[in-house]
C-alpha cells in the first residue's frame, strides 16, 4: 500500500486537448473555457478570437490539490509544441509561478514537446528557482511507428536531460513510483500490464540503446500515472495516454491504494486504431472497478466516449475540451 495524504479538493485545469468545446452542458464539477472567462472577467467580457484556447493533438493539465489554507500546483504533461502551450496559458489566465514539480507523463511528443518552453514560463514567475521534473529514463529513447517491412515513421524526442537541466530542471529519473507534494500527490512506477486485451500500441519500435537498429516497444513501460486522494471522494487518477491501459491503469492505482474508492479517471484512454476493438472489455473493465467519473479526452476517440456516455451515462461522463477545469 502506497502511504498518501488525503487533500481537501483538486483541481484539473486543461491546457492542452484534441477538442474544444464550450457548447455542451457539463456536470456541475466542471467549467467550461467559456465559464471561466465569465469567472475571471465578469459580463463585460466581449467574445472574440483573440479570447480562445486553440486546440491541438495532445495534453497538458495543471493540477492544483488544496489542503486547509495552502495550495501546490503541478504541471503534468505539456502538449505538442511552444506556441500551442504558451497561447492557452495565456488566454486562460493560468499563473505558472506557482508550479512546484513538473510530471511527464511518457516519452512521446505530443505531450512532451513543450517542455523547455514550460520550464521557462515557469522560472521567469518563479523568480528563476529550480523545477523537479520527474521522468523515466526510457522517455528518452527515440521512437518510431514500423510502416511496412523496412519503414519507420520517425517520432520527435521529447527534451532530454541535458536540454532539461540547462533550463532549470531538476531531473528525477527513476523507473520507482515518487510521493511528491509534501505527500499530496503520487507519480506511480512501471504500470504491471494485468489485462488479457490490452496490448500497448501496435507498431511502436524504439531505438536500440548501441544506436543500431530498432527493437519492439509496444507496452511502452516508460508510462506513468498521477494520482490524488481526496477526502471523501476518493482516489483521482490522472492518465495522459493510457498506452498501458486504461483498465490496467485503475487496476493498479486499486492495488496502490487498497480499499480507498476510485473517484475518476481523467485523461487520454487511447481507444482509437486498432484499439477501438476493445472497447467493450474496457467499458466492462471500469465498471468493475466501479470508477466513479470518466473524464476522457485528448487519444480517447468519439467511439469510445460514445460507449462510455450510454454505459455510465451524463452523471459519470465528462468528456475534456481544452480550458475545461474540472473539480474534485
Amino acid at each position: 500500500m502506497t502511504a498518501l495524504e488525503s487533500v481537501d479538493g483538486v483541481e484539473v485545469h486543461v491546457l492542452v486537448d484534441n477538442v474544444t468545446d464550450s457548447l455542451s452542458t457539463v456536470p456541475s464539477f466542471v467549467e467550461t473555457e467559456f465559464g471561466g472567462l465569465n469567472r475571471r472577467r465578469g459580463a463585460a467580457w466581449v467574445l472574440g478570437g483573440g479570447c480562445l484556447c486553440c486546440a491541438a493533438h495532445g495534453l497538458a493539465f495543471l493540477v492544483t490539490v488544496r489542503r486547509g489554507g495552502s495550495a501546490r500546483s503541478l504541471l503534468f504533461d505539456s502538449g505538442p509544441e511552444d506556441r500551442v502551450f504558451e497561447q492557452n496559458v495565456s488566454r486562460l489566465g493560468i499563473e505558472l509561478g506557482g508550479v512546484e514539480a513538473i510530471v511527464l507523463s511518457h516519452g512521446h511528443w505530443d505531450h512532451g514537446g513543450a517542455m523547455l518552453r514550460a520550464l521557462q514560463l515557469i522560472r521567469d514567475r518563479n523568480g528563476g528557482a529550480e523545477v523537479p521534473y520527474y521522468a523515466h529514463p526510457d522517455m528518452f529513447r527515440t521512437r518510431a511507428i514500423r510502416l511496412g517491412e523496412d519503414r519507420m515513421r520517425l517520432m520527435e524526442d521529447v527534451p532530454g536531460i541535458d536540454a532539461l537541466t540547462s533550463h532549470g530542471a531538476r531531473v528525477v529519473n527513476t523507473r520507482e513510483s515518487q510521493v511528491i507534494l509534501d505527500g499530496m500527490a503520487y507519480v506511480s512506477g512501471e504500470i504491471p500490464r494485468t489485462s488479457s486485451f490490452e496490448r500497448g500500441l501496435k507498431g511502436q519500435h524504439r531505438r536500440a540503446l548501441d544506436g543500431n537498429g530498432w527493437e519492439p516497444d509496444e507496452l511502452i513501460m516508460d508510462e506513468r500515472f498521477v494520482a490524488v486522494s481526496v477526502r471523501d471522494k476518493g482516489i483521482v487518477v490522472l492518465t495522459a495516454c493510457s498506452h498501458a491501459g486504461v483498465v490496467n491503469v485503475m487496476t493498479h492505482a486499486r492495488a496502490c491504494f487498497g480499499d480507498v474508492p476510485l473517484h475518476a479517471v481523467v485523461g487520454g484512454l487511447h481507444l482509437t486504431g486498432s484499439n477501438e476493438k476493445i472497447i467493450p472489455e474496457t467499458v466492462a473493465g471500469l465498471r468493475a472497478l466501479s470508477v466513479g467519473v470518466i473524464a476522457p479526452g485528448h487519444c480517447t476517440g468519439w467511439r469510445a466516449v460514445n460507449a462510455f456516455a450510454q454505459a455510465f451515462g451524463d452523471e459519470a461522463l465528462a468528456p475534456l475540451a481544452v480550458g475545461k477545469r474540472l473539480t474534485f
